[in-house]
């Protein structure tokens, strides 16, 4: 309790006393007219209610200011005197009333203030009673018999003594019950204050958690459910607390089974396929142990994490193994293809230059001249693709790569009147670690195509984006716009993969190979496609920090040129 609300409890208990000394004095002045002093009682009463009024309207006041506390106890002293002196001193039946400002003062304030006031309790009592042995004119003793009508001397020590001896022991015992009681409140407020943090702190942890977390009674009916609960399954915790937890997380029958054959120490993992909505379905890992409840009865404690990207992670690692594996077998087979087709192809030439032969014949020779050539740029390029490049890499300017291969594209046989190709670079170099031939070889795969999907003619752009100057990690992004047929959207999945090619003379490694470059600098592809509109294909590397080297405008002859 506050030091407010005591202040407002005894001036209410105070209010109270006086109300019932007023009723008491009606009473007996109605039964006994002349029992005692009318006029200074009602006045000491009125008194009361006056400073009870005081006292309320500075209630603020007191409890900011301790001296003011002391002052109303001192005051309280004073008028139980007064009210005692009005009813025959050491004859009158509210000594007692002492007690009220001691027991009062123990409790608001402390021992020590109690102690004090029961000092100047017994100093007043003891004062009037030796005025009314000594026959003193007092204001408030005139109607008081005279000494012949007091106790005898013993019987006045006795009567002194015991409520000297009371006021002192009321002191002590009331103050070392209001320092217990307020020692106690003390350490009940700082448990409580600790085991509000502890709560906040573990709602605070339970609700960051990542994984799912619900606990459920033995029936399994949910009765605590967190925030990443609800993120993952898409149920509110309002909506989830009371339900069945197996068919909220669409767990098999099969677990009620296992959860209720679980040892104490034991527990269960499951991986569920959980359907999130319509068209969100998510692979779900969930681990129930048993739970010993508040009450001490048995409960379920489940948690769970959304592992689809763990598992599809799983999957391409997989997948990647298995390609892995398939393409050091198909390079060894290309490998080796290789070199018989050479022999093949030059034994065709040479039969051809040096033996007689038909025009029929010798269009049979051509198509397997040709086709040996083609097969030949095929092997070559699955093998550029399949084979560990050696990367000699060095700070070079991106820009003028663009501008480098814009020009020879420009001179290019693939290049019509009806093509256009632009380039939008920034003034300033624009810096990346990289390996020359690799960045060229990603530009011109990435042009040619867009040349090719524009076989009516249209306008190509290569563009370039310096990296920001904050921002981790920085990236240079480069970008190949064309105006060309597009790609339908069932095959944008499918186009980094090798030998998927929509066009008729390509070989279906020319993205595979771009792709392969860009994800061993570590940075990313995206493709995006509308058909009969174009196509934007946007490449994302890691920048270099600048240098203060001016740009020089050169052609480069050097090209990596994959099909």
């Amino acid at each position: 309790m506050t030091v407010r609300a005591r202040l407002s409890t005894l001036i209410a208990v105070r209010v109270v006393v006086v109300t019932l000394l007023l009723g008491s004095a009606i009473l007996i002045e109605w039964l006994r007219p002349g029992s005692f002093l009318v006029d200074p009682f009602f006045a000491l009463i009125g008194l009361t209610y006056a400073l009870s009024a005081v006292y309320a309207a500075t209630l603020r006041l007191a409890e900011r200011h301790g001296w003011l506390l002391d002052v109303q106890f001192g005051a309280d002293a004073l008028l139980v005197s007064a009210f005692i002196a009005v009813t025959g001193g050491i004859n009158s039946s509210f000594s007692l009333l002492h007690l009220l400002p001691i027991i009062a003062a123990a409790v608001i304030r402390q021992r020590r203030v109690a102690i004090q006031v029961a000092v100047l309790s017994a100093g007043l009592f003891l004062g009037l009673v030796a005025a009314q042995y000594m026959e003193l004119r007092l204001p408030l003793l005139g109607g008081i018999s005279s000494i012949a009508g007091l106790p005898s001397a013993a019987v006045a020590q006795y009567t002194v003594a015991i409520n000297l001896f009371g006021f002192g022991a009321v002191a002590l015992l009331a103050g070392a019950l209001s320092d217990t009681v307020r020692s106690t409140g003390a350490r009940l407020a700082d448990a409580s204050s600790t085991i509000r943090d502890l709560r906040t702190f573990n709602e605070h942890v339970i609700n960051n958690l990542l994984s799912g977390l619900i606990t459920t009674d033995a029936d399994g009916l949910v009765l605590t459910f967190n925030r990443a609960a609800s993120a993952i399954t898409g149920v509110e915790a309002a909506r989830a607390i009371g339900h069945d937890a197996v068919a909220l997380l669409q767990m098999p029958d099969a677990s009620r089974e296992q959860l209720a054959g679980l040892a104490p120490t034991g527990s269960v993992r499951i991986d569920v396929h959980f359907l999130a909505g319509a068209d969100r379905s998510l692979d779900v890992g969930v681990t129930a142990s048993p739970l010993v409840l508040l009450d001490g009865t048995r409960g379920y404690l489940i948690t769970f994490q959304d592992v689809t990207d763990v598992r599809r992670l799983e999957r391409d690692a997989r997948l990647q193994q298995r390609l892995a594996a398939v393409g050091e077998m198909a390079a060894g087979i290309a490998h080796e293809i290789r070199n018989p087709l050479a022999s093949m192809s030059g034994s065709i030439q040479v039969l051809r230059e040096e033996l007689p032969l038909s025009d029929d014949q010798a269009q049979l020779m051509d198509i397997v001249m040709r086709e040996s050539d083609r097969l030949n740029d095929t092997i070559r390029s699955f093998l550029a693709y399949a084979r560990p490049q050696r990367l000699a890499t060095a700070r070079l300017d991106v820009g003028q790569v663009l501008e480098d291969t814009a020009r020879l594209l420009r001179n290019s046989p693939d290049l019509t009147s009806q093509h256009v190709v632009d380039v939008d670079v920034p003034p300033e170099p624009v810096w990346c670690e990289a390996d020359e031939n690799q960045i060229r070889q990603i530009v011109w795969n990435l042009a040619t195509n867009g040349l090719r999907a524009m076989a009516d003619g249209g306008r190509l752009l290569l563009a370039l984006a310096a990296a920001p100057a904050t921002g981790t990690p920085r990236m240079v992004t480069l970008t190949v716009e064309d105006r060309g047929c597009g790609i339908p959207a069932g095959d944008l999945d499918r186009i980094f993969q090798p030998f998927h090619s929509s066009f008729a003379r390509g070989t279906g490694l020319g993205l595979a190979t771009v792709h392969r470059i860009v994800s061993d600098y570590n940075g990313n592809i995206q493709v995006s496609s509308q058909l009969g509109v174009g196509t934007v294909v946007t490449v994302q590397l890691p920048a270099a920090g600048p240098v203060s080297v001016p740009r020089v405008e050169h052609a480069s002859e050097r090209m990596g040129v994959a099909v």
